[in-house]
C-alpha cells in the first residue's frame, strides 16, 4: 500500500502542516471540510501545497519525520 507525505499551508509564508495518509484527496478533503478539530482547522491550513508519493506508508511517515526535523532532502519546488 502506496503513503503520501504532504504539506499544507494558510497562505503565503504562513502556517504549515505537515502529515501522511494512505488516502491523498479524502484527508486533503477532510482538511478542508475541517472534518477533524486540530491544528490546521484553528489556523486555517487547507491549500495543498506540495505531496510525495512513498512505496509504502512506513517510507511516508520516515519522510514527515525528516521534514519535521528540517532534513529536506532535495527540492520542494
Amino acid at each position: 500500500m502506496s503513503g503520501f507525505t504532504y504539506i499544507l499551508a494558510n497562505r503565503k509564508h504562513g502556517a504549515l502542516y505537515i502529515g501522511v495518509t494512505n488516502d491523498l484527496v479524502r484527508r486533503i478533503n477532510e482538511h478542508r471540510c475541517d472534518a477533524i478539530q486540530g491544528f490546521s482547522s484553528k489556523y486555517g491550513i487547507r491549500k495543498l501545497v506540495y505531496f510525495e508519493q512513498h512505496a509504502t506508508v512506513p517510507l511516508a511517515i520516515t519522510r514527515e519525520k525528516q521534514l519535521k526535523n528540517g532534513i529536506a532532502i532535495g527540492r520542494l519546488d
